[in-house]
């Protein structure tokens, strides 16, 4: 039996996902989870890092696309976390295998939920108000991307 994914949006796609479990061979795996990020998401949470990057000093210097995405997706993170509704990953900071150094384990924007990464959106709007950031595209987002 080959891999099925049911986008639960409806009563007859739900009723199809029982029916698959209900013939599902013994050993099969049933898995149910939110819906990961949208490409037209991370588009637009690209672009808006993109500007912030290009317009804000992070931590007192300009600072790569990059770098910025790191900075701004911790702050997120932190955000989220203080507000009682944390994201599904944490960050971390651990010693160098030598002992030299640190290593940072992030969290990665390619494992956001739908609703997480239209959260950081909002983040990344707000962040830019309070830095005077000028939007390379429109402000708007569909209601359909949240």
């Amino acid at each position: 039996m080959s891999r099925q994914v049911f986008h639960l949006v409806n009563e007859a796609v739900r009723r199809n996902a029982r029916q698959a479990v209900v013939n599902a061979p013994e050993g099969m795996i049933c898995e149910i989870k939110p819906a990961t990020k949208k490409r037209i998401q991370e588009e637009k949470y690209h672009a808006m890092i993109g500007d912030i990057a290009k317009q804000v000093e992070l931590i007192g210097a300009k600072r790569s696309t990059e770098d910025a995405k790191r900075l701004l997706i911790d702050a997120f993170a932190r955000v989220m976390r203080e507000a009682g509704t944390p994201l599904k990953q944490e960050g971390r900071i651990l010693p160098s295998l030598d002992g030299s150094g640190f290593v940072q384990l992030g969290i990665q924007s390619r494992h956001f939920y739908v609703k997480e990464a239209a959260e950081f959106i909002e983040f990344l709007y707000a962040f830019g108000t309070d830095h005077d950031v000028r939007w390379s595209e429109r402000a708007d987002i569909p209601e359909w991307v949240r």
